[in-house]
């Protein structure tokens, strides 16, 4: 487990939605410094602890400028990412690419340049954000990216353990965001969402389910796939 008072934390993301809310957690939590990272960082809203980094997590010269300016950290929050959502077998490929880019490559850019930092300072805590679509393959590829993202993470925290590095994975189904406005279905808070991954990392979780949703999901991946896709399995019958 790792506490967050007192520790140095970066966001990735950190311009709105989730992103924002784990900022403002991390400040309600204590932490001495919350390095806020955006492509664009005038969308970071200011504060004496926080200190905006530009950082394009697709660009790995982008994020060891950013390791390197950072210097002390014991807290990453992977949250960046896009939703294209293309179409596996028809939809566009660079727009797959792309997807694939930020919310697979981007988490891997970012832990192999920042987690040597967090081993250097004894340990602490990485924190990825799925989605319940990592295990449900209803969002095209942004379910292809996901569910990618979720077996690296898997793969981080067997490898990271003997550094002292815990690995969260977020889990979470509709959340009140921009990503979200116009669907008319109940959703979660930013808020909620960010202060259940804090609890989750301060209580040594290996991963947060944050809703209902995803929690639904999850304990439906032991039974029989037409569950999960009951529309393949109704066309397979006569």
């Amino acid at each position: 487990m790792t506490t967050i008072q007192d520790r140095t934390v970066l966001v990735t993301g950190a311009g709105r939605g989730l992103g924002r809310a784990f900022v403002a957690e991390a400040l309600a939590r204590g932490a001495r410094t919350v390095y806020a990272s955006a492509r664009d960082t005038s969308t970071i809203e200011g504060h004496p602890r926080v200190v905006p980094v530009e950082l394009d997590v697709t660009n790995p010269e982008s994020v060891y400028a950013a390791a390197e300016y950072v210097g002390d950290l014991g807290v990453l929050i992977n949250n960046a990412g896009i939703l294209i959502g293309e179409s596996p077998l028809t939809g566009d490929l660079d727009g797959m690419r792309r997807e694939l880019e930020t919310n697979l490559y981007g988490p891997l850019n970012v832990t192999r340049a920042l987690a040597p930092i967090i081993a250097a300072n004894g340990g602490g805590a990485i924190l990825n954000v799925h989605s319940v679509l990592s295990w449900l393959a209803v969002g095209g590829s942004y379910s292809v990216s996901k569910a990618a993202l979720w077996s690296a993470t898997n793969a981080m925290r067997a490898e990271l353990a003997a550094q002292n590095i815990q690995v969260v994975g977020l889990h979470l189904g509709y959340m009140d965001t921009d990503m979200t406005s116009g669907l008319d279905v109940p959703k979660i808070s930013a808020a909620e969402v960010a202060r259940l991954a804090f609890d989750g990392i301060e209580s040594g979780a290996h991963e947060v389910l944050a809703d209902d949703t995803s929690r639904t999901v999850k304990a439906a991946l032991s039974g029989d796939l037409d569950v999960l896709y009951p529309q393949p399995a109704q066309q397979g019958t006569a």
